[in-house]
């Protein structure tokens, strides 16, 4: 896997420093931060939500050597910092109610009236060591442990944004400050994030090439050869995929026939509906939960995605979803059935449900406790199972979803 990661980081040097850009932007320095970003729109890759953003920096730190993080806590769901080693598993995670703030600021992942207050009192500090982490001093561990090499990654994801237009949840991205062999070295985050849509030529065609193929390796296990389709179940494997831990996921398998939709129902979590003005310190049942459908092809991007909040519920708060081509939607339907576009018909796809932090109380139900213990999720989450069924569009056109599954 080290050479895993050695290629991958060639591969986007060759592209960013040899392929030329399509813009002329002013150079961001070598030494920039968080020169790396993941969404929907901008390197689409390895199974990403949609209503989340990630930004990646690499580094190599020697015994001694730390590097230090300093921000503002975003307005959104959740944010929260994660250490991968050169598996890209995860070594370590501080999540944003851990992170506790700098003296005379607040922390409004856990005092909802501290979103009240101006920036400048919310304000936090992090560091990543080489060794073992201190999470009450806020610390990371930086590098796997027994891993050999020195080298790592650090992600900052932030989830629905209040703001949909700010990514990064209205507020600037952690400034960064290396101490490395006892120098230490300011690092501020990059003005233009890497997109691979813009290089273009021979090398960086080649380069994106390689790129999808280390993807593709990575994801290699992630899906059992022999699961049937339309019946969700749990991945045989996430790690090289830079997992979140506060993430679980469940997903089925669904293939493309013209004249035929797929329906999903199942009971919903509560959740703190941030877009609608609650805090993420509200208590519910998860922190997040979203339904994805992703193309089952290298560099498996996220075609589309309804969260908890882009999600109709009926009555007794279940959800139903439609993935669907258009052509096979009746001009009016239930408003009560949410819709996710098919996208390619050329390419088969995944339908991934996820849930984040369940609550002690609803954890027997969630994701979580069904791969902690191993067993079906089919069996441990009740009415909160995804039951999911292929239907003719005439059959749904003429009864509903219910029609679809049985009633």
């Amino acid at each position: 896997m080290v050479a895993l990661i050695v290629r991958l980081g060639c591969v986007l040097a060759i592209a960013v420093g040899f392929a030329g850009p399509v813009a002329a932007d002013p150079p961001d320095s070598p030494l920039c931060a968080w020169r790396f970003m993941s969404n929907s729109t901008v390197l689409n890759v390895a199974f990403p939500d949609a209503n989340s953003t990630y930004w990646m920096m690499p580094y190599a730190l020697g015994p001694g050597d730390s590097i230090e993080l300093s921000g503002t806590y975003p307005a959104a769901r959740y944010f929260s910092l994660n250490t991968y080693g050169t598996d890209l598993d995860t070594v370590d995670t501080l999540r944003d109610n851990q992170i506790a703030p700098d003296a005379g600021s607040a922390n409004p992942f856990v005092d909802a009236s501290a979103a009240s207050l101006p920036a400048a009192r919310q304000r936090w500090h992090a560091r990543l060591v080489n060794g073992p982490a201190d999470h009450s001093r806020n610390e990371l561990q930086a590098v796997a442990s027994g891993q050999g090499t020195p080298i790592g990654f650090v992600i900052v994801r932030v989830y629905v944004p209040t703001d949909p237009g700010s990514v990064s949840g209205g507020v600037a991205l952690p400034e960064v400050k290396l101490s490395i062999a006892g120098a230490e070295v300011p690092s501020q985050p990059c003005a233009q994030p890497f997109d691979p849509a813009a290089y273009t030529g021979p090398v960086a065609d080649v380069a994106k090439a390689a790129f999808d193929r280390a993807i593709a390796a990575a994801a290699s296990g992630a899906f059992p050869g022999n699961a049937p389709e339309a019946t969700f179940g749990n991945p045989a494997s996430t790690s090289g995929l830079f997992p979140n831990g506060d993430n679980k996921y469940i997903g089925t398998r669904i293939s493309y026939q013209p004249g035929r939709l797929l329906v999903v129902r199942g009971k919903a979590p509560t959740f703190p509906d941030t877009r609608a003005g609650q805090s993420p310190t509200d208590p519910s049942q998860v922190r997040y939960w979203s339904m994805c459908q992703n193309d089952l092809r290298s560099p498996y991007p996220v075609v589309a995605c309804a969260a908890d909040f882009q999600t109709a519920f009926d009555e007794s708060g279940y959800y139903t979803y439609v993935v669907a081509e258009p052509a096979d939607l009746p001009a009016s339907h239930d408003p009560g059935v949410t819709v996710i576009p098919w996208g390619s018909t050329d390419v088969d796809k995944v339908l991934f449900l996820r849930n984040m932090t369940p609550s002690a109380e609803f954890y027997p139900s969630s994701i979580q406790a069904s791969q902690d213990s191993g067993s079906d999720p089919a069996t441990t989450m009740g009415p909160y199972y995804p039951k999911a069924a292929y239907c003719s569009a005439e059959t749904f056109a003429a009864g509903g979803a219910g029609a679809c599954l049985g009633g």
